[in-house]
């Protein structure tokens, strides 16, 4: 039965699953880039869900120095794991142990597998609590310069050539009709192959933004036609980037 408090309403006695945003990059400081009240929420919490256990320990330590990673219940949630199991990831917060969801890489649910520990939360009642942090598509997004009325992301193209090939003109086809901001992202040792994928297939006049290492020292961020980028060779090799496809 559940607990009442004075006024005879019922009290929640489950934990709250907290939506944290990581750093976009090892050198990037979370005092800089994170809001105060979000890292004074990731110091408190005991119980975090994670992809991958050495990035998570490297960035709760550099919140805060002095954590005891040893004494933290940390589980790990990736693309490796069985989406049927999600209701064990789910049992904390059930206890009462509020529980913080942590991305390896800016906002939670966003390119990562958390959304499905965000569903599980959802379908016993968890409050979900989602906090500020950097998100590295609505940065390239709003440093493009193209709309940001109408945008969608595509996550990551195919890997193949032709049919990366045939996946960029139909975006490039959508961004018309709609004229909507196209946005989607690659592993970072295939940017240079993305980019030469673009120009080889686009028209001169689609507009292009790469937007890569945000954030970071090394913040590189270019936004000029496809024509331009023909005459051009950044080095964006294995450095994390945001593609952003846009005709006026």
């Amino acid at each position: 039965m559940p607990k009442t408090n004075n006024s005879g309403s019922s009290v929640n006695n489950k934990g709250k699953l907290y939506l944290l945003p990581a750093t976009l990059g090892d050198d990037s400081d979370p005092a800089e880039v994170l809001p105060l009240h979000t890292l004074n929420i990731i110091k408190k919490l005991e119980v975090f869900i994670v992809e991958e256990l050495k990035t998570a320990r490297r960035f709760l330590k550099q919140v805060d120095k002095n954590i005891i990673i040893d004494t933290l219940q940390i589980l790990i949630y990736n693309e490796h794991s069985i989406k049927e199991n999600t209701a064990s990831y789910i049992e904390p917060m059930l206890e009462g142990k509020d529980t913080g969801l942590l991305s390896e890489a800016g906002m939670p649910c966003i390119a990562d597998p958390g959304a499905d520990i965000v569903a599980a939360a959802h379908r016993q009642c968890i409050e979900v609590v989602p906090l500020s942090g950097p998100s590295s598509l609505l940065l390239a997004l709003i440093a493009s310069g193209f709309s940001g009325q109408n945008f969608t992301f595509h996550g990551y193209l195919p890997i193949e050539k032709d049919r990366r090939a045939k996946k960029i003109r139909q975006l490039e086809i959508l961004s018309q009709q709609y004229k909507q901001t196209q946005i989607f992202i690659e592993t970072p040792y295939r940017n240079h192959q993305m980019i030469q994928s673009i120009i080889e297939n686009c028209r001169e006049e689609t507009m292009l933004c790469v937007a890569s290492d945000l954030t970071l020292p090394s913040q590189k961020i270019i936004s000029q036609s496809v024509k331009s980028w023909k005459k051009m060779t950044p080095d964006l090799h294995k450095r994390p980037a945001v593609f952003l496809l846009f005709t006026p």
